[in-house]
């Protein structure tokens, strides 16, 4: 059988199992894994030798070309897709905004126009509700049906995004009904908008402020509530971007009680901390995103979180504004810096780097944070999310050794500025295939603008 491309002399790593086998890909699938496959009809052979190979990293937070505060996010479906493949993600799941008033297929049908003809790698989007009338829970079915199986609600930002609590317990309902998932920002919104007015009152502006008024009890009883509303409603619930010991509880205690409640963490809250608001000056606006950072000791426990499986995901929440001319415009008040910040080409390297390479925990529950359990919380298992026979060739070929010291002077996001500048990470990727081609080689870019295809999701399955 004559094959495209054969991956050769690798360590194959899926979620459960690590040995060394060739892979071999035709029209775009995993035709065939097994030792010594014949090389003599292959069009391509790739040398694995002393490398990992994982299936693609799957990114379920992401929000490229996103209006924001004024202005838009720096990244476009085309930069942000492209440094997402830099760093190993072959597949993304970004946020189509729904405006009040609007309904739920506008919204989608804009992102779609948004990322068409851009992106590099396979894309899909949860569909964000700001307003749920009758209508939009109609329309939440519809979109299930046609395989966009996720939605965002807010329980922060007052009169921008967030819900009341009956409004949130309406689409849970929709969602146990349909089968689909809710992703959460879980934050009280009422409160912190009370603190937030209180330090205006007092000409506390500065950056770090954004910070001091978010305290971890904002985000700690939110999720709480969440978690109840989900488990009154009968469906699962996806805590997004969990930054804190306090909030990381409550997850805990749910799924000790059993509830199909998941927790998402990202790589800023593992790896910098509320110090590093102490910069110079104007500085700390780099790191002003939601939730806020949080003392370095929440650093360790996320990660106990993560090897004990009370958070499931890895994403990275990626926003990007430059800090000229874009977080400037908040230079004189904390609450008009754009929130957000740039991780989208870091998130492998950093959780392998941090999990893996320090003995956290291994390679396979690495692949499962970054890569399997997306997939299966959100409908892509197994077309992405693993390496079998059938599966998309998705792959990402990886030096565990390799190490990098990141920079906004060597990273590919279009953004000024590096949240982790300067940290040195073990593992990088050295070559990365969507559907069988080869999109990053010897850190050559190879693909093209448009080569992504939307994904049609299934419904929520346990993972």
């Amino acid at each position: 059988m004559a094959f495209d491309t054969i991956i050769t002399n690798g360590r194959v790593v899926t979620a459960s199992d690590t040995f060394s086998s060739d892979i071999a890909i035709s029209a775009g699938k995993i035709a065939a894994i097994g030792q010594n496959l014949s090389r003599d009809n292959a069009a391509t052979v790739i040398d694995a030798e002393g490398k990992y190979v994982l299936p693609g990293g799957i990114d379920v937070h992401t929000h490229l070309d996103m209006p924001f505060g004024g202005t838009t996010s720096s990244d476009d479906f085309e930069t942000g897709t492209r440094a997402a493949v830099f760093g190993g993600t072959t597949t993304l799941i970004d946020f189509a905004i729904q405006y009040k008033g609007q309904s739920l297929r506008r919204a989608l049908d804009s992102w779609m126009k948004k990322a068409a003809g851009k992106a590099v790698c396979d894309y899909s989007f949860h569909c964000i509700i700001t307003d749920l009338g009758s209508a939009q829970l109609e329309e939440m079915n519809e979109l299930v049906r046609e395989g966009v199986t996720s939605f965002k609600l807010f329980m922060a930002y007052p009169n921008v995004f967030m819900l009341d609590d009956a409004t949130i317990f309406k689409a849970l309902r929709a969602t146990a009904r349909n089968g689909g998932l809710v992703c959460m920002h879980a934050e009280n919104g009422g409160a912190i908008d009370v603190i937030v007015q209180q330090a205006l009152a007092e000409g506390k502006k500065t950056p770090k402020y954004h910070a001091l008024t978010r305290p971890t009890t904002a985000e700690a009883e939110a999720t709480a509530r969440a978690i109840a509303l989900a488990e009154m409603a009968g469906s699962p619930v996806y805590i997004v971007h969990m930054s804190c010991h306090d909030a990381l509880e409550k997850v805990r205690e749910a799924r000790d009680r059993g509830l199909p409640v998941y927790g998402e963490t990202c790589p800023q809250y593992l790896y910098l901390s509320i110090e590093n608001f102490d910069v110079p000056e104007f500085e700390g606006a780099k790191y002003v995103f939601t939730p806020p950072l949080r003392e370095k000791w929440h650093q360790e426990k996320l990660w106990t979180g993560l090897q004990r499986d009370h958070l499931q995901v890895v994403s990275t929440d990626h926003c990007p504004f430059c800090f000229k001319e874009q977080k400037e415009l908040g230079r004189d008040d904390f609450t008009k810096i754009p929130n957000g910040g740039p991780g989208i080409e870091h998130r492998m390297s950093l959780i392998y780097s941090g999990g893996v390479a320090a003995g956290r925990f291994s390679v396979n529950r690495f692949v499962e944070l970054v890569s399997t359990t997306p997939a299966k919380l959100f409908g892509l298992y197994p077309r992405k999310g693993t390496i079998a026979a059938g599966s998309d060739a998705d792959l990402v070929i990886f030096d565990p050794k390799r190490k990098h010291i990141i920079s906004a002077k060597t990273h590919h996001m279009r953004v000024d500025y590096s949240m982790f500048e300067g940290i040195e990470v073990t593992g990088m990727p050295q070559a990365v295939l969507s559907r069988g081609q080869i999109l990053l080689q010897a850190e050559k870019f190879l693909g093209r603008p448009g080569s992504g295809q939307f994904l049609r999701r299934s419904l929520y399955s346990e993972p």
